[in-house]
């Protein structure tokens, strides 16, 4: 089914359990009756994109978590056109990882879109060559020790010199699609933690690896993992003007 079409029908389902409001009378008798009351229907069964996401990003509390609906829109416009193109194996799990905040946020969000739930939001680094507290240069090169925004499909777990990791693919030509081959994976590390924005100002920074705090390394991992989509959001104009996924 459509993914638009999907949150919209799911949205419609929530918004509708709250559409009657229960009251607790005394009765004559002196025993409780519960009185139900019905409000006027709400749809968003045909609305617009624009409108089921937004009526989403509210849903989920993301603008208090820190998100940009920028961010949000961009991840769920490429999740739809991938997921139509049949390249996402599990489209219920969204993973943002959001450059328009700095390293001191907690900038990645992996959400359950079925349930409407945000399942993590926690710290996530960025690449040394990037910049220091915010994310702001790029590359697709291999030795450039630089993040790639873009859309990515999840892979297989294993373990390596960062002990439990996650394997990425790439899926925007001269964008990202040298992941697998510059081994950027997801992975835990000591220096994506608070400790380290306390002592150096800005989180600790990777080789280019989405690197997550150790404590929830495998439970994002795990939950990720075969088949789910990934963005990096970038505001830079460069990565939005010319994103194949983004602007096909």
């Amino acid at each position: 089914m459509h993914l638009v079409k999907k949150l919209a029908i799911a949205l419609t389902v929530v918004l509708s359990s709250f559409l009657f409001v229960f009251a607790t009378v005394k009765t004559s008798s002196g025993n409780n009756k519960v009185i139900i009351v019905s409000s006027p229907e709400i749809s968003l069964t045909g609305a617009s994109s624009d409108k089921v996401n937004s009526a989403l990003f509210s849903q989920l509390h993301l603008g208090e978590a820190g998100m940009s609906p920028e961010a949000f829109n961009s991840a769920l416009l490429g999740l739809e056109k991938l997921d139509a193109g049949g390249e996402i194996k599990h489209d219920n799990i969204l993973t943002i990882i959001d450059f328009s905040q700095p390293s001191d946020k907690k900038r990645l969000y992996v959400l359950d879109l079925a349930h409407k739930r945000i399942l993590f939001n926690t710290l996530v680094a960025h690449g040394i060559n990037s910049g220091q507290l915010w994310a702001e240069s790029f590359s697709n090169d291999p030795s450039s020790l630089k993040s790639s925004p873009g859309f990515y499909l999840t892979g297989e777990t294993y373990r390596g010199d960062n002990g439990y990791s996650l394997r990425l693919d790439g899926l925007e030509k001269n964008i990202n699609d040298n992941a697998r081959s510059r081994s950027i994976v997801m992975h835990g590390a000591s220096y994506v933690a608070q400790s380290a924005i306390g002592h150096l100002g800005f989180l600790g920074r990777s080789w280019g690896c989405p690197a997550v705090p150790l404590r929830f390394h495998r439970a994002i991992i795990n939950t990720i993992k075969d088949g789910t989509c990934l963005f990096i959001y970038s505001p830079d104009k460069e990565y939005l003007e010319h994103s194949p996924i983004l602007n096909s």
